[in-house]
């Protein structure tokens, strides 16, 4: 019954998707932005870790792309508390996890297909990355997205209004970017700041998807990077689920 509920939210919650088409597409544009007019500052630059400049930035922008995409997805949690939508769910015999679980694969289907067009325009710009480390990435993607899109979705279960909503996830997305490495690697900056940014679980993904895009899968980033993404996935799951079974009860 767990597939077959999550599997109906899902389905409904994918059609809303697949209609906005301009939205779909549109999700992708700052990252594109960044791809197309700060990569080619950077491809005459010693950025270390071996790889080019491309090899870089990109795992950059496709965490990137999961980190900001996810993190806003509980605004459509608070629309649907005000139209009475969530509640009529709720009644229903649908398991409270299936209703988090066919939201955020949803996400993670949409952010995952945005990530595929990222990837494909780098090509073009001068990507040139093993095909297992682009599969790799493109998992890591789905990973962040499951975690930040169940967290956001529980925090817009608990809090009353975008106003309240927004500016949480802007005190928390904007230090996350600039300590995980997004745009460039951590051990580029000053030694206070390398060792501040190993407390944002981020920074793990990051190193980890830039390994693969050069080809080293069996290093200490992956297997870290593997642990954080899965570990933090789990736990926010979890916490989604709790908050949903008892958020207005």
């Amino acid at each position: 019954m767990l597939l077959h509920d999550t599997a109906l939210v899902y389905g409904r919650y994918l059609r809303q998707s697949l209609r906005s088409r301009f939205a779909l597409l549109f999700g992708v544009l700052t990252p594109l932005l960044y791809l197309l007019f700060f990569g080619p500052l950077l491809t005459r630059l010693p950025l270390g870790g071996g790889g080019s400049s491309w090899q870089v930035l990109v795992p950059g922008l496709l965490l990137q792309l999961g980190l900001f995409g996810a993190l806003f997805a509980g605004f459509t949690v608070i629309i649907e508390k005000g139209q009475g939508v969530l509640e009529r769910m709720r009644v229903t015999p649908v398991s409270r996890l299936a209703l988090l679980l066919g939201r955020v694969l949803r996400d993670a289907t949409v952010f995952v297909f945005q990530a595929v067009l990222l990837v494909l325009a780098a090509l073009v710009m001068g990507l040139r990355a093993p095909l297992t480390g682009i599969l790799i990435g493109f998992a890591f993607v789905a990973l962040l997205t499951l975690s930040l899109a169940s967290l956001s979705y529980a925090l817009g279960m608990v809090v009353r209004t975008p106003q309240e909503f927004g500016p949480l996830i802007n005190a928390v997305s904007m230090p996350s970017m600039l300590l995980s490495g997004l745009m460039l690697p951590m051990t580029l900056a000053p030694t206070w700041l390398n060792v501040l940014s190993h407390f944002v679980p981020f920074r793990y993904l990051v190193d980890a998807v830039r390994d693969a895009y050069i080809g080293r899968y069996a290093t200490a980033h992956m297997l870290y990077g593997s642990l954080v993404a899965v570990g933090f996935a789990v736990l926010a799951v979890t916490v989604g689920t709790r908050v949903f079974r008892t958020a207005g009860a």
